[in-house]
């Protein structure tokens, strides 16, 4: 996950629509990570007030306090893009091309740990 660079991403984006996919893509591989996904929240609100949208700053207040509770509980719904228009706990399906990037990142993190316990 070192080398995504979601924030930046966003914040440099040229224009509002886009920041929120990136800030929703991130979110969907920030979950397991506690401070990723608060992290990410938190970007989530400052666009939020940004554009002066008050029911998506409140909603993103309370997932943001929800956040790394819920990942190091393991108790996060897998694939939800993290916008108040999506119910807190409703998974969704996760976009086939960071289905890909999971799976790779699963596959070296897997080998990562078969080389250090054989090394």
């Amino acid at each position: 996950m070192g080398s995504l660079r979601w924030p930046s991403t966003a914040h440099t984006a040229s224009d509002d629509a886009i920041r929120w996919s990136h800030l929703e893509r991130a979110h969907i591989l920030s979950q397991p990570h506690p401070w990723l996904h608060t992290r990410n929240h938190l970007s989530m609100l400052n666009l939020a007030l940004r554009q002066h949208d008050r029911r998506e700053a409140l909603g993103q207040v309370l997932r943001t306090v929800v956040a790394a509770p819920g990942s190091l509980s393991g108790r996060y719904p897998v694939g939800n893009t993290g916008r108040t228009a999506v119910g807190l706990m409703t998974p969704m399906p996760i976009p086939t091309d960071i289905q890909k990037l999971l799976a790779r990142s699963n596959t070296e993190d897997t080998g990562a740990a078969a080389e250090s316990t054989h090394g």
